[in-house]
């Protein structure tokens, strides 16, 4: 019963990075536990992807003319979905230029239509395989899936997190080899 509750939560969620591709850990908050941001930097990213919500659906236009996702991860934004014009993709990115603690912001808003609910689920179903394979990654002493951030739109893996460039590396190796991937895209902030 649960899995299928999981499955439903991440067909119907806008964001490809729903509870099912995160898991339990995130769902539970154990994830904050192995999370390299400190508690003040989760909980700014929570509030920038809340606050660029509330600012797009207070106008009806960006409602109807928009799908869009905001994934917020140590102040950095990704942005991506699907905007019926210019003029309405720069609106929501001014938006979110505007919201208190974005540092930068990555426009990955397609001009076109609306993407359909199976395009969604179909991106939700490689998010989650994205996700188990980077379990996989052993060979790197200390490497933990839970600090990789995966996104996924029109089949294009978008990965963020706090990483060291070897982790940052294998985490994007794995992803490139998981069927029904078209491309990675590393939004990584490296350490040292």
């Amino acid at each position: 019963m649960r899995l299928v509750f999981l499955f439903l939560i991440a067909i119907l969620l806008p964001g490809c990075s729903s509870i099912v591709a995160t898991g339990s850990a995130e769902a539970t908050g154990l994830a904050l536990l192995h999370d390299r941001r400190n508690s003040e930097a989760i909980l700014l990213d929570e509030a920038i992807e809340i606050q660029a919500d509330i600012e797009r659906n207070k106008h009806e236009s960006l409602r109807k003319n928009t799908h869009i996702n905001v994934t917020a991860y140590n102040g950095k934004v990704l942005v991506t979905g699907e905007a019926d014009n210019i003029k309405f993709r720069n609106e929501v990115l001014n938006q979110i230029r505007r919201i208190n603690g974005v540092k930068i912001v990555y426009d990955e808003i397609t001009i076109e239509p609306s993407s359909f609910l199976s395009a969604r689920s179909h991106d939700a179903f490689i998010t989650t395989k994205v996700k188990n394979v980077l379990t996989q990654i052993k060979h790197i002493p200390g490497f933990d899936a839970t600090r990789v951030k995966v996104v996924t739109e029109k089949a294009i893996v978008y990965l963020m997190g706090l990483l060291h460039e070897k982790e940052g590396k294998a985490a994007v190796e794995k992803a490139r080899r998981v069927e029904g991937v078209k491309k990675v895209v590393a939004v990584f902030e490296y350490i040292n």
